[in-house]
């Protein structure tokens, strides 16, 4: 009989005592959503490490450029891009900025100024057509065919400026409804100096009193808005000059930096491969540097034409045209004086009762006097000033035989001042002075305009062709820079 091993020792064939395993966790089951478990992270298999989120694309192609920008040919196509459109933007920015300048000196000689001409010759037609209409009353019975058509023409001239002013302003504008009115006060003018002829021409006195309310309605009603007219269409060719002139500084720079970013790649070709020339490169910098030269030339030449079409044209136009309104103003004025014959009073500075008119008279020919000696100041040469210095030794000479006249008339003797006023060449009418003053400032007005017209159009023939020459040179360079620079790239293929 067999005994069993004494001791402690386990008998063979059985292993050693263990501990019970640990049980494993349950895992809580996901949540569900509506439509099944929600989406969470995968667990490791096997207790690896947890795999790297999925990159997107754009990610991936960031990478890809930054990895391609660390290469040579990587950052040849970085600099080629980027001179391609520095150039092309220059020339876009030029184009633009030049067209809007050609666009506003063009606007200058063929809109504006011709516009702001019309105007004043709708204030200097009406003003002289109420001169002549005074100058044909105080004739009386023997009015002339030469005041008569002087009328006539006058009336004729303002209704065509009229409709051409009409025609070049928009509908609904403040110029488009003084020019309405004007329109409606024409035909009403006109009626009043047909009534005070026909009353003049029978004896009765009531035709002074409707040629006095004519001449209010000229002086108080349509002269006021016709030289608002002429201010405005004044002020849109200043907008253009303001457009016109101012240097181009945006296009400017652009050409200044994209000539040292062509000269920085330039110079970096040379000093990675030690040649001197790159062909595209130069070609793209010669391009560049025409169109800088070609905007800055032309634009300052352009500038200087428009200024000195201003400086020698416009403000000589302007004070000539104030000058000669001044001169008609009082030619009407004086015929007006022995028309009332003291029917209508003010009083002058000294508080003393005068003659309306004749005071009026002598306020014009103040303005006529100044308006002469600023007119010869802006002469610039003797074919300007000529005109002007006769004209003010006729408006001196009509300022004596004025005052003879006047003198006449204070003293009783009517007739005598009729005779100082409209009368025949051999009584030295103040008539002679006048015709002078308005033929000379007439002759001034043709020299100035034809000035104006050549200095503008010197100006504007400098900017022909630089907004579309500049567009394509700038085309060109950006053709050449990509050339350099994909011959460059060209040695690594």
């Amino acid at each position: 009989m067999t005994q069993p091993p004494k001791g402690s020792a386990a008998p063979p064939g059985r292993g050693a005592p263990t501990m019970p395993a640990v049980p494993p966790r349950s895992v809580p089951p996901a949540p569900r959503g509506p439509s099944g478990p929600a989406p969470g992270p995968r667990p490791a298999t096997g207790g690896g490490p947890a795999a790297p989120p999925r990159r997107t694309a754009w990610s991936e192609g960031v990478d890809r450029l930054r990895a391609a920008a660390t290469t040579e040919p990587g950052r040849l196509r970085a600099i080629g891009a980027f001179l391609a459109v520095l150039v092309v933007a220059f020339g876009a920015v030029t184009a633009v900025q030049m067209t809007q300048r050609s666009d506003a000196a063009d606007n200058v000689l063929h809109r504006s100024q011709p516009l702001s001409a019309s105007a004043a010759d709708i204030y200097r037609s009406l003003a002289d057509a109420n001169t002549a209409a005074a100058s044909g009353f105080l004739a009386g019975g023997q009015e002339t065919g030469e005041t008569r058509d002087r009328y006539e023409r006058d009336i004729r001239t303002a209704a065509a400026k009229l409709i051409t002013a009409a025609n070049s302003s928009e509908p609904g504008s403040p110029a488009a409804v003084t020019i309405s009115q004007l329109n409606e006060l024409l035909p009403e003018y006109k009626g009043l100096i047909e009534r005070a002829r026909a009353n003049n021409r029978q004896g009765y006195p009531l035709g002074g009193a409707y040629l006095r309310y004519a001449n209010d309605t000229m002086q108080n009603r349509m002269l006021p808005k016709a030289q608002l007219l002429y201010t405005r269409e004044n002020q849109r060719l200043g907008a253009d000059y303001a457009d016109a002139t101012p240097y181009p500084w945006a296009a400017i720079a652009l050409g200044l930096v994209a000539l040292g970013a062509l000269g920085w790649a330039q110079r970096r070709n040379y000093r990675r491969t030690n040649r001197v020339l790159n062909q595209g490169m130069a070609a793209a910098t010669a391009a560049t540097a025409v169109v800088l030269l070609w905007l800055t030339v032309g634009h300052s030449v352009a500038r200087a034409g428009l200024d000195a079409s201003y400086d020698h044209g416009v403000r000589s136009l302007n004070v000539l045209h104030d000058a000669q309104i001044a001169s008609l103003k009082a030619r009407g004025n004086e015929n007006l004086t022995l028309v009332s014959r003291g029917a209508e009073t003010t009083k002058n500075a000294d508080g003393q009762v005068v003659d309306l008119y004749d005071s009026e008279f002598d306020t014009e020919m103040g303005s006529l006097t100044k308006g002469l000696a600023v007119a010869a100041g802006l002469a610039d040469d003797a074919a300007g000033e000529r005109p002007v210095r006769t004209a003010t030794s006729n408006m001196e000479e009509w300022k004596r035989r004025h005052a003879a006249a006047r003198r006449a008339d204070q003293d009783g003797r009517y007739q005598d001042a009729l005779d100082k006023v409209i009368g025949s060449a051999d009584k030295k009418p103040t008539r002679a002075c006048f015709d002078g003053v308005d033929t000379n400032l007439t002759l001034a007005l043709t020299h100035e305009q034809a000035e104006f017209r050549r200095a503008a159009g010197d100006g504007l023939g400098a900017l022909t062709g630089l907004p579309a020459g500049a567009a394509v040179l700038a085309v060109l360079a950006a053709a050449g820079a990509l050339l350099g620079v994909g011959r460059r790239l060209s040695e690594y293929r």
